[in-house]
């Protein structure tokens, strides 16, 4: 959608229906995220009688099967109409919950939980991202910046909701509402947005799919690191936040309201990261993006006590809103727009199966004695060598933007 560099409000008010389709699917993903699936973790524990290292177990095989299922189903959206491949994954959402929420035997609530996280976590955010990314040109830093607002949209809004709902309803019937209210709001999307066509043709029965494996690139596994550097250092925060607070001497009511400090921080960083990649170029926002997290790194190290806790989590929650607009840009540039679908598979499951480790190589860290002050230090050299290692294929995107 080739339209003049605008404003944020000019750009909603020319393209809202698109816009709105991409936000929607993107909010849409919290329903199969960890933070919105661990609300509900005792309960689905208490359903499956399972211990909480049982479900942990049970939950790193879902996230690694869904993993490699967008591998799977991810590309196709290259090729299959965007309205169908929705309609598809809300079908797909839709029996997850309802598996999950009236299984009696604990095989059929995993099945459950391996298409919340596929249809959920993956697939949702996966069209909303590719959307945004694939049909603007001019401002696509600045539609990024808006569709990726719906991850802590939900960050921000779901769990307060979650926790007044439970007043009134059952865990089940709470998920039965929310569904509910999700189809209702797609419902609207499939009738009022305008869908755009899919940029390539169906592959010919018989025939594999033409179009890059980045598996096969160097530049990719450049880039790798700079691309799930954030993922996998804030999985390893969030699963051991007790350890973190302890061995930095602050408290676990400071961590949880740096929680919500850290999903308000992604708004402006979302917003600015989109405004900046417009008017700057991607391949600059690219170099600097990770160094406020760098930053807020080195802080928790120095500081420690709860001013270190807010400044990491602030600092995370600012570079994760700008990853979003920067990164998908990023892919653009250096694969093109119409395999897009492709090389956002590769990137997601690869950012699921890295998350899946980061938390089990951290725990033998710390059986082994190692501090959490230790652990930011790694984490903050591995950090800073990702910027170092992806600037191979950045200069390359710059070129290709010239």
């Amino acid at each position: 959608m080739r339209v003049a560099q605008s404003s944020y409000i000019r750009l909603m008010r020319e393209q809202t229906g698109l816009l709105a389709l991409a936000f929607l699917a993107v909010f849409s993903g919290n329903f199969g995220q960890s933070f919105f699936i661990g609300l509900f973790q005792q309960p689905l524990s208490e359903q499956l009688d399972l211990s909480a290292g049982g479900f942990g177990g049970l939950y790193a095989a879902v996230t690694l099967i869904s993993g490699f299922l967008v591998l799977r189903f991810g590309p196709s959206i290259d090729w299959v109409q965007p309205r169908r491949y929705a309609l598809a994954v809300l079908l797909g959402l839709a029996v997850g919950v309802l598996m999950l929420t009236l299984a009696p035997w604990w095989w059929l609530a995993f099945l459950g939980l391996v298409l919340l996280r596929l249809c959920g976590q993956g697939l949702m955010t996966h069209l909303g991202s590719t959307l945004a990314a694939r049909e603007f040109t001019l401002n696509r830093g600045k539609a990024l910046g808006l569709v990726n607002l719906g991850m802590p949209a939900g960050e921000i809004l779901l769990p307060p909701l979650v926790a007044l709902l439970l007043i009134w309803l059952g865990w089940q019937q709470l998920w039965w509402l929310l569904l509910g209210v999700l189809i209702v709001l797609w419902g609207w999307a499939f009738v009022a947005c305008p869908w755009p066509a899919a940029p390539q043709q169906r592959p010919v029965k018989g025939q594999v799919a033409t179009g890059p494996n980045p598996f096969r690139e160097l530049r990719f596994w450049m880039l790798l690191p700079l691309l799930l550097a954030i993922p996998i250092i804030m999985t390893g925060i969030f699963i051991y936040q007790s350890q973190l607070t302890a061995d930095l001497n602050a408290s676990t009511a400071t961590y949880a309201l740096a929680l919500t400090g850290m999903g308000l921080s992604r708004f402006p960083g979302a917003l600015l990261g989109g405004r900046w990649v417009d008017k700057l170029g991607v391949a600059l926002l690219a170099r600097l993006y990770l160094f406020p997290f760098i930053a807020g790194l080195a802080a928790a190290l120095w500081f420690e006590g709860n001013i270190g806790i807010w400044l990491l989590m602030t600092s995370a929650g600012f570079a994760l809103g700008m990853q979003g607009p920067i990164l998908d840009s990023l892919l653009v540039s250096l694969w093109g727009s119409q395999h897009l679908g492709r090389v956002r598979s590769v990137k997601s499951a690869c950012m699921v199966f890295s998350t899946a480790i980061a938390p089990a190589l951290l725990g033998v860290l710390i059986d082994f004695g190692a501090s959490f002050q230790l652990l930011l230090l790694g984490m903050l050299i591995f950090a800073m060598l990702a910027v170092l290692l992806a600037r191979g294929p950045i200069t390359e995107a710059a070129r290709n933007d010239a």
